[in-house]
């Protein structure tokens, strides 16, 4: 198998004000993107304030207005953090596969998708930003067109196919399992585990009549 290139997060999915440039500062960042993720599994987003970002943080408050303009740039910067995080994961899983175990992609990326879901702070109350904003990842794209580019970019190092055909299975996919895993989280918090297999049989059934198996 081919090296996988690590997708590429939009530039938009970080609205810093300024690039944190030494250690401290970036250190500083990371504190408010972790106070902001446990405030909001405390009190949801909207009654999340800048104020009680920083006061969690331990930073000042105009620290934190040197960094980040508002919450929702906090919240947006959070979420672009974990995009990162779950392409990476799937970039690692996928290393691990051979192109004949397609099918274990399937597994792996809701997999991964679970486990953020349920141990990422913040996380299940904002997943990749729906919550606030359909574009809070990419001003010129819906999160979840952010999303589907990145897995194409990945996947189509697995599977010999036209990037446009994969991407257009990706994007349907996406769409078929998001809207399975939510029903799977309004039966129970952390996913019922029947909905869960029924959205890996479903969408691999679909990939399945699309590409066939690849060996």
């Amino acid at each position: 198998m081919s090296d996988i290139q690590a997708a590429k997060v939009p530039a938009e999915a970080t609205p810093l004000r300024r690039q944190p440039v030494q250690q401290r500062s970036a250190k500083r960042v990371e504190q408010m993107l972790d106070a902001s993720a446990a405030l909001i599994d405390e009190l949801g987003y909207d009654a999340l304030t800048t104020t009680l970002i920083a006061k969690r943080a331990g930073v000042a408050v105009g620290s934190l207005y040197q960094f980040f303009p508002d919450k929702r740039a906090v919240v947006q910067a959070l979420t672009a953090r974990n995009l990162e995080r779950f392409v990476g994961a799937v970039n690692e899983r996928l290393k691990q596969l051979g192109p004949e175990h397609w099918w274990d992609v399937v597994d792996s990326i809701l997999d991964i998708y679970l486990e953020m879901h349920r141990s990422v702070p913040g996380f299940s109350k904002v997943h990749f930003g729906d919550i606030i904003d359909r574009q809070l990842l990419d001003e010129t794209r819906d999160n979840n067109a952010v999303i589907v580019d990145s897995l194409t970019d990945l996947v189509a190092t697995q599977v010999d196919r036209p990037v446009e055909d994969l991407r257009f299975a990706i994007g349907i996919a996406n769409e078929v399992a998001d809207a399975l895993l939510k029903l799977a989280f309004r039966k129970e918090p952390r996913g019922d585990e029947k909905i869960v297999a029924e959205a890996k049989y479903v969408v691999k059934g679909y990939l399945a009549a699309r590409f066939g198996e690849q060996s």
